[in-house]
């Protein structure tokens, strides 16, 4: 009985400290920077997302490299850097659920949705 209290005990522990799954960071940020594009008067708050993929216990560097698989695909190759296949197929993943999104909701109500959803990492222009 003690023996199984303690197994419980570290598959639990071990399950609270895992991080959160890297694709549900890419489809945030690909969302944030789509709304910089995307919605008028839109920016993205960068420092914030880089605090969140540290809550979210990413590995340091995730922000900027999704930041550049999402540039890579979204220019055909001419600016950022192609990931990881991996991570490539996330920002594939999210850019089609995003896309997607768009249309069911029709851009103006995306952009008032991704407003709340993102709130900390878009903010209006200056």
């Amino acid at each position: 009985m003690r023996c199984a209290s303690l197994l419980f005990g570290l598959v639990l522990l071990a399950t609270s400290a895992q991080a959160a799954p890297r694709s549900e960071y890419v489809t945030m940020v690909l969302q944030a920077f789509a709304a910089k594009v995307e919605c008028p008067g839109t920016d993205v708050v960068y420092q914030d997302l880089v605090q969140k993929a540290q809550e979210m216990q990413q590995p340091d560097g995730t922000t900027e490299q999704v930041r550049k698989a999402i540039a890579f695909m979204h220019t055909g190759g001419k600016m950022g850097e192609r990931a990881d296949d991996g991570l490539m197929q996330e920002v594939a993943i999210a850019t089609k659920t995003t896309t997607l999104d768009q249309r069911r909701l029709g851009m103006t109500t995306w952009c008032e949705t991704q407003k709340g959803k993102l709130a900390g990492f878009i903010r209006a222009k200056n």
